[in-house]
């Protein structure tokens, strides 16, 4: 009999809020956590807007942040949202073998050292070009060993486990805007298989560096309407012209269902369904019949048992791309049948744009809190419907709904797809 799969603790550090029911009043009241770009100089880049942390501190929740003086935003935002998922778990309050917790991410960067790779190629200049020994020897000068590891995106499990003695399975996966979902239903199959009886899921990342935001603005992916960033996020809306790039961490405490209740635990809900697929096509590229879409979202209503019926809100990808918004709809029209059109869908990106790595754990969080307080999140900035995009999108207010079934989307580059369907427990 396969082990089933509870969440009990949960915890968030996102634009709109910098822990779960902060988050959440913001999301309920169809607030914004997007301006002008203030970690770096973005005047003359083409995008000027992101959905930034604000007024974050590390110091807030753990006793030493000076011990992370050296790791990226990611590696804080994890403990923050990892220190608020634990907390709320009561993990802790009875005994609980080490060997048999473990981590489970999707992260990604957290910081890329800009100012000293340009410093690198000014010195390594030569002849119109760059010298690879001079770029070797200014490296050796200037580079900080332990500021350059903290780069790597394997570091936030690596400093949850230590913080957590979490001694059992320890992974990242990074497979873009799919990544921290992946890591939830990867973990669920750790528990499910009998390889742990808790692991902390989810995922943290910031791209809102000069690398991240140029390659975005290369790929045409990002939104222009700088004189407006609150409405640049439109998704489904026919006039959207980009996604915005957002940061943050959403992590969750996942726990087999048998030991939660055993030690009393309060339960959030169910991981009931997992699926995971590939487009198989091209890197950017959504597949245009959304063939890798459709596929994953009835895996994982299989995986669930149940139909398309019993789901009663689908959290969207829905990154305010004309190419995802209009697949993700087909995908959801073809999943679903005419069951689509009476099902609620929205797409919390409007409100705190796209965390990339960290996205589906907020948004797996932001499903639990659907079903809690039977009420749906919506999709704000949405004026001009797209004949393209006809579903129910929960325009521009929040919705009293009762949830007791959810879906949640994650479409990566590369073709990644992943769904996951969480319940009431």
């Amino acid at each position: 009999m396969t082990r089933r799969v509870v969440v009990t603790g949960i915890g968030a550090i996102t634009p709109v809020g910098s822990d779960v029911e902060s988050m959440w009043k913001v999301l309920r009241e169809g607030g914004s956590g997007i301006g002008r770009i203030t970690h770096f100089d973005a005047s003359k880049f083409p995008t000027k807007i992101a959905a930034e942390v604000k007024d974050f501190d590390l110091g807030r929740y753990v006793d030493d942040p000076a011990r992370y003086a050296y790791a990226g935003r990611n590696v804080t935002f994890a403990i923050a949202a990892a220190t608020e998922a634990v907390a709320s778990s009561g993990i802790f309050d009875a005994p609980l073998d080490p060997a048999r917790f473990g981590v489970y991410l999707g992260a990604g960067e957290g910081q890329q050292d800009f100012p000293v790779f340009m410093k690198l190629v000014s010195e390594a200049r030569r002849d119109g070009g760059i010298d690879l020994e001079r770029f070797t020897q200014a490296g050796l000068k200037h580079l900080n060993p332990q500021f350059e590891m903290e780069q790597e995106p394997n570091m936030p499990a690596g400093h949850l486990a230590a913080l957590f003695n979490a001694q059992g399975p320890n992974l990242n996966c990074l497979t873009a805007c799919a990544a921290s979902s992946q890591a939830i239903g990867e973990a669920t199959e750790i528990i499910r298989r009998g390889d742990a009886e808790v692991m902390l899921s989810g995922g943290a990342h910031s791209m809102i560096h000069p690398f991240g935001v140029t390659g975005f603005n290369l790929l045409t992916a990002l939104s222009t309407l700088n004189d407006d960033p609150t409405k640049a996020s439109r998704p489904f809306d026919k006039n959207r012209d980009g996604f915005v790039l957002g940061e943050g961490a959403g992590m969750l405490v996942l726990e087999e269902l048998e030991h939660a209740r055993a030690r009393g635990a309060h339960i959030h809900g169910e991981v009931v369904g997992y699926g995971t697929t590939a487009d198989a096509f091209r890197i950017t590229d959504t597949h245009p019949e959304g063939r890798g879409a459709v596929s994953c979202i009835q895996m994982a209503l299989r995986d669930a048992g149940l139909n398309p019926g019993e789901i009663d809100y689908v959290n969207a990808h829905g990154t305010s791309t004309d190419v995802n918004d209009r697949v993700e709809t087909m995908a959801i029209r073809q999943a679903f049948g005419e069951r689509a059109y009476a099902t609620p869908v929205s797409s919390i990106k409007s409100m705190m744009g796209h965390l990339i790595a960290a996205a589906g754990s907020v948004e797996a969080i932001t499903c639990l809190l659907a079903i809690r307080d039977h009420v749906v999140p919506p999709t704000i900035n949405y004026e001009t419907p797209d004949p393209d995009c006809d579903l129910d999108y929960v325009p521009n207010a929040a919705r009293d709904h009762r949830v007791d079934a959810a879906l949640s989307n994650s479409f990566g580059f590369g073709g990644q797809n992943i769904s996951l369907i969480f319940s009431a427990c």
